[in-house]
């Protein structure tokens, strides 16, 4: 990068927060100034803890020599040639696709619940995290096991820590204590992690389905929403493909439990084998997770059961599609009553607050003798719906989704040879999906090569002009015009064919950047300022106003 296309100091400084002043390099010889960059990066195995980060440091080696004094005039001063080093280092750096989340896996519900975003407001993080200086797109991906966001991040080290930030203040839990939970994927990593997802091979319960369906919802919520953006919906179409590909091709989820079901078998698990038929059920929320748990319910034998709902319509409409089972509707207001004449209180709302606190379940009356007077309450929410401190009180025992790990360890062991088959597609997919990433990259050169030969074009347009004089009529001067961009465009065909693929094939694909990089040469197109530097500081400017 040339002297002539350096950010200024003051830019520089603002850019580059960890490089000593620029000011005080302003006396050391340029031919004694060097700069040394050292990068760091760790990656953790699979389902456990993955922290990688790319954080080049900076030492600056002087020596106290005499610059040829000769030579001086025709050199960059000291002070030009670190602005120029330390920039061209910068933005050089390639944007990555990131993922910062916490998991069933990583961090306990307590952290997930402060962290969990409703779907509602998806669309108002998308436009936050994509306000920060370094992050140019963004996806949410929040459910009971996991608050997960995928960036796209114009500078990895910077793009991380601005995210981080961002959750602290969302959470208020300092960024020191989710840096213990949270897992750091970067690009293929990333991609892979997003491909196991949507898979169920991440999911508490092995091949669970709901996963996929969660992972459609991003997409549909993110339509149309600012920073939701090529590379990171492309990523997510591609993953609904691959869990597709995946359950079709490798059967993963037969016979695979849910999370629903398998708070059902944690409730019949924990209940007196006496009490199984004759325990009184009662179901608070009639959604997705809801209503799983009442079919499971009906499979355990059950065949009556109270469910309690905002409005009637979803559990009249779940009755009928249930024969012969009695299900009873109850109103929010009636919620506390019904826990009263229950044993098993399954809670599954997407409410933000907790609907059972202490002082709610403390004097209601205990539960039947058949389970032992202790009353369950099986609470798949987060946010949970029953409050940590209801565990206090002897009359109840209080489970949330983390307990279901004691049932999904007896159901996964017979699918992970399915899961191994999985991973074969997945790494396929990766594949193709880093091809198709890669292929973008020639994007740019496609838009500065159409830029230079624009200039010239409107250039000796305009020299044209100027001779035929101010007199021409406007039929002669548009029939110039279109003569100039006709032959522009016929000179460009030719290239722009060989800068084009989708990425499906490695071949093609090696070869269009192989072209991309022999026209940024011929055309000098890299002494432009970066894309990515632009990038970087059109959005400084616009969080600045």
């Amino acid at each position: 990068m040339s002297a002539s296309t350096a950010l200024s100091a003051s830019k520089l400084e603002t850019l580059l927060p960890s490089m000593p002043s620029p000011s005080s390099f302003s006396s050391i010889s340029t031919t004694n100034l060097s700069v040394i960059c050292k990068n760091r990066s760790t990656s953790l195995q699979r389902g456990v803890i993955r922290c990688d980060a790319v954080a080049p440091d900076a030492f600056v080696k002087i020596n106290n020599g005499a610059s040829d004094a000769g030579s001086s005039s025709g050199t960059l001063s000291a002070l030009e040639q670190l602005k120029t080093s330390s920039v061209d280092r910068y933005t050089k750096e390639r944007s990555s696709i990131v993922v910062i989340g916490l998991s069933v896996h990583t961090a306990p519900v307590e952290m997930r619940e402060k962290l969990a975003i409703p779907e509602a407001e998806w669309p108002r993080a998308i436009t936050e995290l994509c306000s920060l200086n370094h992050i140019e797109e963004a996806a949410i991906l929040s459910t009971c096991n996991r608050m997960e966001i995928y960036v796209v991040a114009l500078s990895q080290h910077r793009g991380v820590k601005e995210v981080m930030e961002w959750m602290s203040k969302k959470s208020s839990i300092p960024v020191s204590e989710l840096r213990q939970h949270r897992f750091l994927l970067y690009n293929k990593d990333a991609t892979q992690h997003l491909f196991e997802v949507s898979a169920g091979l991440d999911s508490l319960v092995l091949g669970e389905g709901q996963i996929l369906a969660q992972v459609k919802q991003v997409v549909k919520v993110g339509q149309g929403v600012n920073g939701f953006g090529r590379n990171i919906s492309g990523l997510f179409k591609h993953a609904i493909a691959v869990g597709k590909r995946v359950r079709t091709e490798t059967n993963i989820a037969a016979g695979a439990v849910s999370v629903s079901s398998a708070a059902v078998e944690l409730a019949f698990l924990k209940l007196p084998q006496a009490s199984h038929a004759n325990a009184r059920m009662l179901v608070i929320g009639a959604g997705k997770m809801g209503k799983l748990v009442i079919k499971h319910l009906v499979s355990k034998g059950c065949t009556k059961m109270v469910v309690v709902n905002r409005t009637e319509e979803r559990v009249a409409a779940i009755r009928e599609e249930l024969d012969g089972v009695e299900i009873i509707y109850k109103s929010l207001s009636e919620m506390l009553t019904s826990a009263g004449e229950a044993d098993v209180v399954f809670t599954s709302t997407s409410s933000e607050n907790p609907l059972f606190l202490k002082d709610h379940v403390v004097d209601l009356p205990p539960a039947s003798k058949d389970v032992g007077g202790r009353r369950l309450f099986i609470d798949i929410s987060v946010p949970r719906n029953v409050g940590p401190c209801v565990s206090d009180l002897e009359s109840v025992r209080v489970y949330n989704v983390d307990d279901l790990k004691e049932v999904v360890a007896a159901n996964k062991e017979d699918r992970i040879k399915k899961a191994m088959e999985a991973q074969t597609i997945i790494a396929e997919e990766s594949k193709q999906f880093e091809a198709w990433l890669d292929s973008l990259e020639t994007v740019p050169t496609i838009k500065k090569l159409r830029a230079y030969a624009e200039r010239i074009r409107l250039a000796e347009l305009e020299k044209c002009l100027g001779k035929l004089g101010d007199d021409i009529p406007k039929k002669t001067r548009r029939a110039v015009d279109d003569l100039s961009r006709g032959i522009v465009n016929k000179l460009l065909h030719g290239p722009m064919q060989h800068l084009r693929c989708d990425g499906t094939d490695n071949r093609t694909l090696s070869e269009t950047l192989e072209n991309m990089h022999a026209l940024n040469r011929m055309f000098d197109l890299d002494t432009e300022i970066s894309v990515l530097e632009q990038k970087i500081r059109i959005k400084m400017e616009q969080n600045q106003k």
